[in-house]
Parts: C-alpha cells; structure tokens; sequence
C-alpha cells in the first residue's frame, strides 16, 4: 500500500513540474515574443524593461559586447527615429535551471539581415522573467563561408591587431 502512495506521490510531482515548466515556457515566449515586439514599435521604454539592470547584449559586429547602459545608448537614436529593428521568431528552444530559476534559449529570427541566431539567458525576478545576456548573430551558409571570411578578412585583421589576445 505504501508503494502505491509513494508511486501516486511521485507521478503528483511529476505531473506538477512539467505544468509549472510549460507555463514557464510559455512566460518566456510571451516575453522574448513582446520585446521583440517593443523593438519593432520602437518603444524604448518598453523594450529595455524586459533587460535586467545588469544585463549584457552581445551584436553581430565584433566590438558590440554591451552592458545595458550602453546599449541603452547605442539604441536610443534607433528608437528615437520610429524604426529600430523587427524580428520575427521562426524557431525557439528554451531550457532550465534545476531549480527552475534560470532559462536559456536558443533562437531563429527572421531579421533585415535575413535569418539570425538569438541565444540568450533569463531569470526570475519577482515573478516575471528578465533577459540577462543576448547574443545575437547572422548566419552563414557553409558554402558560402569562404566568401564571407574574404569580406571580413580586411575589417577584422585591424581590430585583431588592436585587441589583446587572452589565450
């Protein structure tokens, strides 16, 4: 009899986790989903609402690794103009924390820029979910990559030469 208790017991908690985990899911989608949004509406305030006060936006160009003051200041004449950027998510995997309290995504975007990867970092803070770290990058056919790497050669061989090697 016990057994059985102790069997109903744990399909209980089970059954508990997966439901608060897919209602988590679904607060980060609606989430990731409005900020995205905010960008496209250039609104400023409702877009950098969705950051924490310590949070890092990593760009597409090398030099763009922005703690949310600076990024708040690199965007500003964007929203400031109407137009900052739309994209539209095609594709979105999010994972979590054991103790539920940290998420991590991974994302295709629809972008001016063609197909981009998002990946990025969210926690809970008082009950809603906030974007710790983005990163944001283009995407690359791997046919074309030798093309590419030609475009870039010039353009990052002068910043190489101005950066201190770490490794």
């Amino acid at each position: 009899m016990n057994t059985k208790k102790l069997v109903l017991t744990l399909l209980i908690l089970a059954h508990c986790y997966l439901n608060a985990q897919e209602s988590a899911k679904k607060e980060i989608n609606s989430a990731l989903n409005h900020w995205h949004k905010a960008a496209a509406a250039a609104n400023f305030k409702e877009y950098f609402s969705y950051l924490t006060d310590d949070s890092i936006f990593i760009g597409t160009d090398a030099t763009e690794n922005w703690n949310k003051t600076a990024f708040e200041a690199f965007a500003r004449p964007y929203f400031d103009k109407g137009k900052a950027w739309f994209f539209t998510p095609i594709e979105r995997h999010i994972y979590f924390s054991e103790d539920g309290k940290t998420a991590w995504f991974d994302e295709l975007l629809d972008t001016q820029m063609k197909i981009c990867r998002g990946s990025g970092v969210l926690i809970l803070t008082n009950n809603s979910w906030k974007i710790k770290q983005y990163v944001l990058s283009m995407t690359i056919p791997n046919k074309n990559t030798d093309e590419v790497v030609k475009i870039k050669t010039p353009i990052e061989e002068v910043f190489l030469s101005k950066v201190k090697r770490m490794y």
